[in-house]
């Protein structure tokens, strides 16, 4: 028997609470901190009116999302598109659901005009990076023999 084919959507104000709750759980996962639902929910709200967040939901709960930020490229005259979210509910994994939100944001990023999409994810993350690499993304400086790219952040 065939799987159905999962369906993504793309995410409205109005679901601005489900976003919220997707991501305070992805944050609780992994030990990271969290506003809280509330506070998630108002933010996700004002940054999808003001078209400065684009989020894709698959499922009723929703059961997973990706969170993508588009901005004026700088080496080309295309988008830059950020994924900085995708997450799939632990009890939802193993379906298709978050190869199924990438190729989705890798569509949605074309038709908006970038040239690519950047993301990063935690080494032990080994689950994601195999999605990202199967799809054709690289950690790679230059090609598959460069050396790695590194991710650095602080707190401000």
């Amino acid at each position: 028997m065939d799987k159905p084919e999962i369906q993504v959507r793309r995410a409205t104000a109005d679901d601005a609470a489900a976003i919220a709750r997707l991501l305070h759980d992805f944050n609780l996962e992994f030990a990271e901190p969290t506003p809280g639902v509330e506070e998630l929910t108002a933010t996700a709200r004002h940054l999808l009116k003001v078209d400065e967040i684009t989020v894709l939901l698959v499922g009723e709960g929703p059961d997973g999302l990706a969170l993508l930020r588009f901005r004026p490229g700088l080496w080309s005259a295309g988008l830059e598109t950020y994924l900085q979210e995708l997450y799939v509910a632990p009890a939802m994994r193993g379906q298709g659901i978050g190869r199924a939100l990438l190729e989705e944001a890798i569509e949605l990023a074309r038709a908006r005009g970038a040239d690519g999409i950047d993301l990063n994810t935690g080494e032990t993350d080994t689950a994601a990076r195999a999605l990202y690499e199967s799809l054709g993304f690289t950690n790679k400086e230059g090609g598959p023999e460069g050396p790695p790219m590194l991710f650095y952040e602080r707190e401000i």
